[in-house]
């Protein structure tokens, strides 16, 4: 037990010694370093103590866990909740009772030190699950919340429609809800290729990348609209899918992941040395807004045209084109949702999920595994081409640092922790992955880290997503949903 816990803390120092144990600072004339080698010593005891704890846990032995970790859970709550209410500019009392100095930190640790109180009360109640019954367990949470989501999903639609009417709609509430929207249309339009037709694919930012330039392109040199560049986009981009499909159509796996990591990059390199027709790394500037049937949203707008405030006779705001452009990103990401949720259910979708389970017995069924891989990665890319183009429009200008393989990771990290295959569980995942670290910014240089971890947890905890049930699109026999006739 001391052994494990060991190596868990020297993991854990080995990476805050250098990401926490040293801050840059301004000083007139300069910067200089801070050192904060108590937080590094902190979070390598906490990974200790935590450590020995869930071994304890694991081994049935609840009671000392919940006498030592409880007492810590109540102490770290008083602490944060008398800092919380502590006059300004005043020492809170029980400062030594924080653990970190960054009061987002320490309520993630309390919110840890919370479950694992729980867990050990449970435990000393329930007994101990195994990972079989903790599995059966989340697969029946999976389930309910797939079939209440048949209801409330017309709710939630409600609530997105009327959101930029509500009170506590801004500006930033706006950008932030914008920002989600787009990775919930990413993630879909990548759910398709990994999990329905389960292709791992690592360069999913390339097909973005195709949609947002070939809209850049087509709008600066051509003059044209958005509405009448977005079917291109989408094109241009399938067609990238396709050529992406052909040389990988005899790898799975690992080998499938470099191969379409090394075509992200590819198209990233290009992008950034054909200087001649992408502007390189200086980018494409001044890509035009999208516009409500040719009305721009301008305060004025040339001569012989007719702006979106004076044709409808309204007070000019900056925020109308905000409020437009969400729901532009609105009715993309509901027309990916309604078109993959349809077209699972067509025999090219379920020949993805044949592909998926079993390649071999996929080509025994006579299932061609050419045409069903160029498919999923020629429709999963024209909806990241539409993403891509939205996002040229959206920021007025693209450049390839806004399509590195990070932005791969971040669309396939949404899919996986939502669960490979679950819509839901991809709209949930955003908000977590995307919405929560715009609103908790005071994380800083913890965000990263933070965010590698709750992947690691994830993957530990529930390696087949968060919401990884699904009903079979088609029952042979028994239970709902028989299909009557012949078959």
């Amino acid at each position: 037990m001391f052994k494990e816990a060991g190596l868990t803390a020297l993991v854990v120092f080995g990476l805050t010694f250098g990401l926490v144990g040293f801050k840059t600072h301004d000083v007139p004339g300069g910067l200089t370093i801070l050192t904060r080698f108590d937080q590094v010593a902190m979070a390598t005891v906490l990974a200790f103590v935590g450590r020995i704890a869930q071994v304890m846990l694991r081994e049935g032995r609840a009671k000392p866990v919940l006498a030592a970790v409880g007492p810590f859970t109540l102490l770290v709550l008083t602490a944060l909740l008398l800092d919380a209410f502590a006059a300004p500019d005043t020492v809170a009392p029980m400062a030594w009772a924080r653990p970190f100095t960054s009061p987002v930190v320490n309520w993630i640790v309390l919110i840890i030190a919370t479950i694992m109180t729980g867990r050990a009360a449970w435990a000393l109640r329930h007994g101990l699950a195994g990972a079989a019954d903790r599995e059966a367990a989340m697969d029946r949470v999976g389930a309910k919340v797939q079939q209440a989501a048949r209801y409330l999903g017309p709710v939630l639609l409600a609530v997105a429609i009327i959101l930029p009417f509500l009170p506590i709609a801004d500006r930033r509430l706006l950008d932030i809800a914008i920002l989600v929207v787009t990775y919930i249309m990413l993630g879909w339009g990548l759910n398709i290729v990994v999990g329905l037709a389960g292709l791992l694919d690592l360069g999913y930012v390339a097909f973005y990348a195709v949609g947002a330039y070939s809209f850049a392109l087509l709008a600066t040199n051509f003059d044209l609209g958005f509405w009448i560049c977005l079917p291109f986009a989408g094109v241009m981009a399938a067609t990238a899918g396709v050529l992406l499909g052909f040389p990988v159509l005899r790898l799975r796996g690992d080998y499938l992941a470099i191969v379409t990591l090394g075509f992200g990059e590819m198209i990233r390199i290009i992008l950034l040395n054909w200087y001649e027709f992408t502007n390189g790394p200086d980018g494409i500037s001044g890509i035009p807004r999208p516009s409500f049937f040719g009305l721009p949203f301008k305060r004025s707008a040339p001569e012989g045209v007719e702006t979106f405030h004076g044709f409808f006779d309204l007070t000019y705001s900056p925020l109308d084109r905000i409020i437009f452009l969400y729901y532009v990103i609105l009715v993309l990401a509901l027309i990916t949702n309604l078109f993959t949720l349809r077209i699972r259910k067509l025999p090219v979708g379920r020949a993805w999920e044949a592909l998926r389970e079993d390649e071999i017995a996929c080509r025994s069924l006579g299932i061609n595994p050419t045409n069903t891989k160029l498919t999923a990665f020629s429709i999963g890319a024209m909806f990241g081409g539409f993403a891509g183009s939205f996002f040229a429009t959206r920021q007025g200008f693209i450049s390839p640092e806004s399509f590195t393989f990070i932005e791969s990771a971040v669309i396939l990290s949404i899919v996986v922790l939502g669960g490979m295959g679950s819509q839901i569980g991809v709209v949930l995942a955003a908000v977590l992955l995307i919405g929560l670290p715009e609103f908790f910014r005071e994380l800083q240089q913890y965000r990263m880290l933070a965010f590698g971890g709750a992947m690691v947890l994830i993957m530990v905890w529930r390696p087949a997503g968060l919401l990884a049930h699904r009903d079979p699109t088609i029952r042979l026999h028994g239970g709902k949903g028989v299909r009557e006739g012949p078959t």
